[in-house]
């Protein structure tokens, strides 16, 4: 069975794959092994070349062409931070050593790699300049069974890297003729729910290999609204989504490993009972499970990085089935399948405002935001796009000279603004997901350059779209609006919110409600406020889903997500578009 790779293209700082997600709702990428260890010093960036862990073959047909099989080759610079530039810029040269496989695979350039590479003999060179921050592809290759290779033959197809002023750590990939093409059913989910549905699961799949399976892993995976209230003895289940702050994207993972030896052409389904029951924070969520044969190096790649414990019931089984009309092309994506689901909930997104004071020429902080009061998790995983826009309106008389990195200035108007200090409204998307409980919090520093009595700003949470605000999961708009109020002359109505209590700092420098930290009017933050004023706070609830992403873009906690799902020899993958731009 065929593993796939990212898109191999010229791995050019402008065109190379990456880590980093932009626009992603849910990208779970997984290469296989990627390494087999970097040197202990090196000069220069140590750069990881990687792809599948093993790659399978369809044995050469009696009659017609052979199957290919696709061999996608990538580079990983880890250590590189593409907001700070410092990517490597040289020239490299990668060498393919494909004598371990002579007689037994046939090797060609993909003719849609978009890679400068040459086959001679036994040997590939690519050759490609920079090597941006993050994963990227080198080049695909297409492979397909040699004639007279006989089923179950092995060989390794081995990788290393040169560049001035980089060090490369080499990569090696098995290609074995024949194998298990384990092929997971499509189940007939229904997908419109309410908070504590709970429907079946009966896990089915095929092998249409042309071996046995020694062993089966079965991967779960479930987003933050959704629960699995089965717990078996040969599953693990890691920590409830969000409640780890390495789970990054908010997922749940369970791994069940089931003995025994699955044939070829046979079909099997659970044994035992499986469902999937929709939480009471539930609203758009995914469910994702996938079918590979078992191996011990895959387990630690598929959890998504927090602790995981065992069940404490009975054991998970499978039986054989009656054959289904399965897909019949070999094709790696069989192993897994996804289901959307849409709860029949609500989130209510409180806005929270702050008071501050100062004579002219002071520079004061203010912390503005929103809560997530729930009861719903709110999360955009399959498009990518941002869930909500944070949208600030500076009061007359002071001038913005700090703000944080995930907020965009612009005019009065809501258009573009090339100077980013200093502009009268500022729009901050949040993150893919917000939890729900979550506080997220953004700090502004502003000057006073007239004082201006009870000068009144606003602090409002909508839409990422200017033209439909309303959040179609918030039933209350009217705490969505709150002011951020500077030289208060008295403690009215109105002081530092919208249209009730927000929590806003006051101009003691003392904070209601929960938000987290304090601000005084001098601008100094409390021990609990954000870092910075080109930081995001918010509180240990929150999450990575609390953080707000650059206006335009996906949550950078998606390349944590993407990072933590690497997989051994498979693909996790939750489809996803970039948006086209701000409306």
């Amino acid at each position: 069975m065929t593993r796939p790779s990212p898109k191999a293209v010229p791995p050019s700082p402008r065109t190379a794959p990456r880590r980093t997600a932009g626009g992603l709702a849910v990208v779970l990428l997984a290469a296989g092994s990627l390494a087999f260890g970097a040197p202990a010093r090196a000069d220069g960036p140590v750069l990881t070349l990687g792809g599948p862990a093993e790659t399978a073959l369809r044995p050469y047909p009696a009659s017609g062409a052979p199957q290919k099989a696709t061999l996608g080759l990538t580079v990983d610079n880890p250590d590189a931070d593409e907001a700070e530039g410092d990517s490597f810029e040289g020239d490299a040269t990668y060498t393919v050593d494909l004598s371990g496989v002579a007689g037994l695979a046939d090797v060609a350039v993909a003719e849609d790699t978009g890679a400068d590479c040459e086959i001679t003999g036994a040997t590939a060179v690519c050759h490609g300049h920079g090597v941006h921050a993050g994963l990227g592809g080198i080049a695909d290759f297409d492979l397909t069974a040699a004639k007279g290779a006989e089923e179950g033959a092995s060989g390794v197809i081995r990788v290393t890297g040169t560049a001035r002023g980089a060090t490369f750590t080499p990569f090696s990939t098995k290609v074995t003729v024949g194998g298990p093409d384990l092929v997971m059913r499509r189940l007939p989910f229904e997908r419109q729910l309410k908070p504590g549905d709970v429907q079946p699961a009966p896990i089915t799949f095929t092998n249409k290999g042309t071996r046995a399976a020694d062993g089966v892993l079965l991967t779960l995976k479930y987003s933050r609204g959704l629960d699995i209230p089965e717990r078996y003895a040969n599953c693990v289940y890691d920590a409830e989504a969000g409640d780890d702050p390495r789970n990054a994207f908010a997922w749940s993972t369970a791994l069940c490993s089931v003995e025994g030896s699955y044939e070829p052409g046979a079909t099997y389904t659970l044994g035992v009972p499986l469902s999937v029951g929709a939480t009471q924070r539930a609203y758009d969520d995914t469910f994702l499970y996938r079918i590979d044969e078992d191996g011990a190096a895959r387990r630690p790649a598929l959890r998504s990085g927090g602790p995981s414990t065992r069940g404490a019931g009975p054991e998970l089984t499978l039986r054989k089935a009656t054959a289904k009309a399965l897909r019949a092309d070999l094709e790696p994506g069989d192993n897994q399948q996804e289901a959307d689901f849409h709860t029949e909930n609500t989130a209510d997104f409180a806005a929270y405002g702050a008071e501050a004071g100062g004579a002219e020429g002071d520079t004061v902080t203010a912390e503005v935001g929103f809560r997530n009061e729930g009861p719903a998790w709110i999360s955009n995983l399959r498009s990518g796009e941002p869930v909500a826009t944070l949208d600030v309106t500076v009061p007359a008389g002071a001038e913005v000279t700090g703000k944080p990195d995930s907020c965009q200035g612009v005019t009065a108007a809501g258009r573009y603004r090339e100077e980013q200090l200093g502009a009268p409204r500022y729009l901050c998307d949040t993150s893919t997901t917000v939890r729900d409980g979550a506080d997220i919090g953004l700090r502004f520093e502003l000057e006073i350059g007239e004082v201006v009595p009870d000068a009144s700003g606003a602090v409002t949470v909508r839409n990422t779209s200017p033209g439909e605000p309303a959040l179609p999961f918030d039933p209350r708009e009217g705490d969505n609006t709150a002011r951020i109020v500077l030289n208060p002359t008295g403690s009215g109505p109105g002081s530092g919110s919208g249209s009730g209590d927000t929590g806003g700092t006051s101009a003691g420098g003392s904070t209601g409600g929960d938000t987290p930290g304090s601000t005084s009017a001098s601008g100094s933050a409390g021990p609990a406020a954000s870092t910075g004023a080109s930081g995001t706070s918010g509180s240990s609830s929150a999450g990575t889903g609390g953080v707000l992403a650059s206006t335009g873009s996906a949550a950078p906690a998606a390349a944590a997500a993407a990072a933590a799902a690497l997989l051994a020899g498979g693909v996790l993958l939750i489809t996803a578009r970039r948006r086209a731009g701000r409306g």
